[in-house]
């Protein structure tokens, strides 16, 4: 008997230590509770800056120019190199022409055959005269010798165009550059027979003494980029764009800025996109056909708010900030933001405004209606762009 009792006072003790430990434990958990944490907080002031995007791009010259041949005949010479620049009238090829110099010579002949019938004709036109006016011989003499005159001249016109015809096709024979420009490559060698219904060109000529980047632009970028732009037309409205940058494949910026020209009429159906055409001067000759790039277009923002991206997180694909009211409470706000091309920031476009304060420390430990202590600090300046060559995303 006295073993139980002994058991039950044993108990009685680790029942009264149990709610002492748990007592202990919600009082300091709510002196925890009452302390109030202080957390760096900043005004969100307006700045400007100026986001990017890119658009790739492939170039060409502004003029491309096939080469091929008029006549057929063997590539006995080729006087450039892949890769040349060459001027307007350099010869290129020599197509031989031994051939065509057989029928110069052959129609040089036909000619003097045919002059001496004209002298011919004309000699019995004049023998004829007289007599038909001294009634010796009868006027339809003198029409039949005329007739043979007028046949004579024609055939002299005749000899004298196929003449001419040789001598052009002689000068098919070599051939020179239609413009200023860079030639391209020679599918064809020396020996190769070639004529005008040749599948590939000899070579092509490119221009490039500026040259064209061609892009596509969604409709709905389009539309915000010219839309308080001044001008009656399009064509006057892309004059006013600012100068843009031309993004090379090893990330560097190209050293000249071009200028948008023009924008295609029409709305492409199936990409939903306009097609731009935007010029670039290449007067050190860098830039080559089939060069491929970003054309970045310059945006400036005037008066945004921008906060820094690890200030914000992100719930069921929005991004909010903490808030402080009045009170010294925080609220998860949601925003709407630019994902540009800053260095780690955000260009607000709703709900924030000027001078409302943000917590930029700490956020992770944060729940709605905590009490902090505000220590108030500055941003620093958040408009500073990136490095890296990333289109800006709405």
């Amino acid at each position: 008997m006295k073993t139980i009792m002994h058991l039950k006072n044993l108990s009685f003790i680790a029942i009264l230590l149990a709610v002492y430990s748990c007592s202990n434990s919600k009082g300091g958990q709510a002196g925890m509770a009452g302390q109030v944490r202080e957390y760096q907080v900043a005004k969100v002031q307006p700045q400007s800056t100026t986001l990017f995007k890119d658009y790739p791009t492939t170039l060409q010259g502004v003029q491309t120019v096939e080469i091929r041949p008029r006549i057929a005949g063997y590539i006995e010479e080729i006087l450039v190199d892949e890769g040349d620049f060459v001027k307007k009238g350099q010869i290129l090829f020599r197509i031989n022409a031994n051939d065509v110099q057989a029928q110069v010579r052959s129609a040089a002949a036909q000619v003097k055959v045919a002059e001496a019938q004209v002298s011919t004709a004309n000699i019995n036109v004049e023998k004829t005269k007289p007599l038909v006016d001294k009634n010796i011989v009868s006027q339809f003499e003198l029409q039949s010798v005329e007739t043979n005159l007028t046949a004579a001249e024609a055939q002299l016109a005749q000899a004298q165009a196929n003449l001419a015809n040789a001598k052009a096709s002689l000068d098919y024979t070599i051939i020179t550059s239609p413009t200023n420009g860079i030639i391209g490559n020679f599918p064809y060698r020396v020996g190769s027979l070639v004529s005008s219904s040749i599948t590939q060109p000899l070579t092509t000529v490119s221009r490039t003494d500026n040259m064209y980047a061609y892009f596509a632009i969604n409709e709905r970028d389009f539309i915000t980029m010219i839309r308080n732009l001044q001008g009656a037309s399009t064509t006057e409205k892309l004059k006013q764009l600012p100068a843009v940058d031309l993004v090379l494949s090893d990330n560097s910026i190209y050293e000249q800025q071009g200028k948008i020209e023009t924008a295609s009429g029409i709305v492409d159906q199936e990409t939903g996109s306009v097609n731009i055409r935007a010029i670039f001067p290449n007067t050190s000759g860098m830039l080559r056909s089939g060069t491929s790039g970003l054309v970045r277009i310059p945006q400036q923002m005037d008066s945004v708010l921008i906060i820094p991206q690890d200030v914000t997180f992100e719930l069921q694909g929005r991004h909010f900030v903490y808030t402080v009211n009045s009170d010294s409470k925080v609220q998860s706000t949601p925003i709407g933001v630019i994902v540009g091309n800053l260095k780690d920031s955000y260009i607000v476009t709703s709900g924030l405004k000027t001078d409302d304060q943000i917590v930029i420390e700490g956020i992770a430990s944060l729940r709605n209606d905590t009490q902090i202590k505000p220590k108030l600090v500055e941003l620093p300046s958040l408009a500073e762009n990136s490095d890296s060559v990333n289109p800006a995303k709405n």
